[in-house]
């Protein structure tokens, strides 16, 4: 309650209520409380300072704030972020938004192609390191987007999966290869970085319903990697796609970049779930090498 108040400049005394759910992205615990004078509702994620939630959850504030100042595509609002309490938790507190039911995808394309035409001066990156799923995902300024791809996305998994199964030449041509295909020197757009369909939905806000984005892992970089990874597992139909290419077609060329885009994702379930995805990412990386 008092990070709250800090945060909205007025007193708001939380009590817990229905929502929420076990747990979110990385591992958090997720809850819902209600300020019973107001009726404002919020949404809270937790997680032990003994297990890096300082770092992971703080980083999702930012990374929703970020996205959220740019009034483009509507996120769940980033209300505060503070540590302690009976459990030693990190926690983040966000608007509650009832996520359900049908929407425009034809807008939630356009609104987030709008999003991504939010720049960064600074090059590729972000303010601070975040998580993709419970996976670390640094994010250090760099200017070359093909480098930046190379050390802290490919070559990063790489490291994190062992090659997953390519030997270590096979692993130096595949990264040598993606800088090439990488190499067409994009805008540092705002990217939500983690857009599968589970991330995305429709609240009822003021009568209509409005696509709403969440649970990123935020950073500048290549506008193509968000859209590569709907294809990844879909749930995006052929409207979302329209509303993007209404607002700012995609540039020639990425369809032949896109696999490049959904490796990384690909590479991230072999670390987090191991199984048949390490054995789709070797295919895919395979392919790669043959463009």
């Amino acid at each position: 309650s008092e990070a709250v108040s800090k945060s909205l400049k007025r007193e708001v005394k939380l009590e817990p209520t229905r929502g929420g759910g076990a747990s979110g992205g990385g591992g958090a615990s997720v809850s819902a409380a209600i300020d019973p004078t107001t009726g404002e509702k919020f949404f809270i994620k937790t997680a032990p300072l003994a297990r890096g939630g300082s770092k992971m959850l703080r980083a999702e504030y930012v990374g929703v704030k970020e996205m959220g100042d740019t009034n483009t595509i509507r996120v769940p609002k980033a209300v505060a972020y503070g540590e302690g309490g009976p459990l030693n938790s990190a926690f983040v507190v966000f608007e509650y938004l009832e996520i359900g039911g049908r929407g425009s995808g034809f807008d939630l394309g356009r609104d987030l192609a709008k999003m991504h035409r939010c720049f960064s001066q600074k090059g590729h990156g972000f303010h601070v390191d975040n998580t993709i799923g419970a996976t670390p995902q640094p994010n250090p300024w760099t200017e070359d987007w093909a480098e930046f791809w190379d050390t802290q996305r490919l070559g990063h998994m790489l490291k994190l999966t062992g090659n997953c199964g390519l030997t270590d030449n096979q692993a130096g041509q595949l990264r040598e290869k993606t800088k090439g295909l990488l190499s067409h020197n994009p805008e540092p757009s705002l990217i939500h970085g983690d857009l599968w369909g589970g991330n995305k939905g429709y609240a009822r806000l003021g009568g209509e319903s409005v696509p709403v984005i969440f649970d990123p892992a935020t950073y500048y970089g290549d506008r193509e990697a968000d859209i590569a990874m709907t294809y990844v597992f879909g749930g995006f139909g052929s409207d979302f796609y329209e509303g993007y290419e209404s607002e700012w077609p995609l540039p020639e060329g990425h369809e032949e970049r896109r696999m490049s885009y959904e490796l990384y994702h690909i590479l991230n379930h072999c670390v987090l779930f191991g199984g048949g995805y390490c054995g789709q990412a070797k295919r895919m990386m395979l392919d790669i090498l043959r463009l």
